[in-house]
C-alpha cells in the first residue's frame, strides 16, 4: 500500500529520464487497494478473507483495472492514492478468462489516466516500469524477458503472457508502464503473479507475470453491462492439476466442486479429457473447454493405482460457487 516502509533499492528504480512520458505523473496512476473478503467466501480459504495489491485507474470517472483475484468476492474495497488520500471502492467485475478485475472508484479520485495499450506491445527485450502503489519509491525498472503462453494450475490460460525481470515484491495489480506512441505513458499490463525459472547456467530467476492490458478492451463493455462476458462460461472442474514427468496430475481438488463430487482424487493422472490425450496443463485446459460450456459432462480418463478408469464429471460454472458482490 502507498504508506508502507519498504522501496525498492533506488540503483532498481526507473530513470525518468529513460522514458519520453512524465514518469511520476504516471505514478499516479496506479493506487493501493485493499480488499476485505468475508470468512464464509468460497475463495477466502485459498486467497484470504484481507488482500492487497494495487490497480491503475483507467478511465477518467475513476474505473481501475487490476488483477481478478484481489476481488474475487470482496464485501469492501479501500482504495489509496500516492498522496495518501483513502476512499472506498466497488468491486464491478472480475473475467476468469483473462484474469483481470475491475473497480469503480467511490468518490472522486482526481487522478491521472493511464491509457490501455491496443497493439502487439510490449515485446522482449523492451525496457518498462512495473509500478505498484505508492510513486518511485514502488517502481521497478523492468526488462520484458518473454512472451509466452502461460497455463496456471486453477484452470486458467494464457496464449501470450508477458514475463518480466526482475521480479517486483509487490506485483498483485501492479501497472506494467511503457511508452505509446506520441511519448504518451501507456498501460502495457497488469501483474499477476511471481515465478521462479533457471537461467541457461541453472541459476534461479525470478520473474512477474503480467496480464496484457491489450485483452481489456475487447471485454470492457460486457465486463461493465453484466460484470462478466456476455457468452455462455467455460465448464470448470473445481481440480487443481500440476505437471510431471511428461504426465498431469491432480494435485487438489476444490471442496464441493464437480471434480470432487464425481470422485476424482487427489494423485489421479489425467490421460484424456473428452477423448483427447493431454499431455500438458495447456493440453488440458484446452481439451476440457472444447467438451462444451459450463454444465457439459466432461469424459476423464484417469490413472490410479496403475490401472486406467473412465470419469464422467458434471462442469460448472465456476461463478456459482461466489458470492455475488453488494451493490453500495
Amino acid at each position: 500500500m502507498a504508506n508502507s516502509d519498504w522501496e525498492i533499492p533506488p540503483e532498481l528504480q526507473p530513470d525518468p529520464t529513460d522514458h519520453a512520458f512524465d514518469l511520476d505523473l504516471a505514478l499516479r496512476s496506479v493506487v493501493g487497494v485493499k480488499a476485505m473478503v468475508p470468512a464464509d467466501a468460497f475463495s477466502a480459504n485459498t486467497l484470504g478473507t484481507e488482500r492487497a495489491g494495487s490497480g491503475v485507474v483507467i478511465r477518467q470517472d475513476g474505473l481501475i483495472a487490476t488483477i481478478g483475484y484481489l476481488v474475487t468476492e470482496a464485501e469492501t474495497i479501500w482504495l489509496t492514492t500516492a498522496d495518501g488520500k483513502v476512499l472506498p471502492g466497488h468491486a464491478l467485475a472480475f473475467d476468469f478468462e483473462t484474469g483481470f478485475g475491475l473497480i469503480q472508484a467511490l468518490g472522486k479520485l482526481d487522478l491521472p489516466v493511464l491509457r490501455m495499450e491496443t497493439g502487439e506491445a510490449p515485446r522482449p527485450g523492451d525496457t518498462a516500469v512495473l509500478a505498484s502503489a505508492g510513486g518511485r519509491k514502488h517502481a521497478l525498472r523492468a526488462t520484458i524477458a518473454a512472451r509466452q503462453e502461460f497455463a496456471g494450475y486453477w484452470e486458467y490460460l494464457l496464449d501470450e503472457a508477458i514475463f518480466t525481470a526482475p521480479a517486483h515484491p509487490s506485483w498483485g495489480g501492479a501497472g506494467l508502464i511503457g511508452g505509446g506512441p506520441g511519448g504518451e505513458a501507456r498501460l502495457l499490463g497488469i501483474g499477476s503473479l511471481v515465478m521462479q525459472q533457471q537461467d541457461g547456467k541453472g541459476r534461479r530467476v525470478d520473474l512477474n507475470m503480467a496480464v496484457p492490458a491489450s485483452l481489456l478492451p475487447p471485454i470492457l463493455d460486457d465486463l461493465l453491462s453484466y460484470g462478466r462476458l456476455n457468452r455462455p462460461a467455460r465448464p470448470w472442474l473445481g481440480l487443481y492439476a500440476t505437471e510431471d514427468d511428461d504426465c498431469v496430475m491432480v494435485s487438489s481438488l476444490a471442496t464441493r466442486g464437480p471434480a470432487m463430487k464425481a470422485g476424482v482424487q487427489e494423485g489421479d493422472k489425467i490421460l484424456s479429457v473428452g477423448g483427447t490425450r493431454v499431455t500438458d496443463l495447456p493440453s488440458l485446459w484446452r481439451a476440457l473447454w472444447a467438451c462444451g460450456s459450463a454444465g457439459c459432462r466432461v469424459r476423464l480418463q484417469l490413472g490410479r493405482d496403475a490401472a486406467p478408469r473412465d470419469l464422467t464429471v458434471v462442469s460448472a460454472d465456476r461463478r456459482s460457487f461466489l458470492k455475488a458482490p453488494k451493490l453500495h
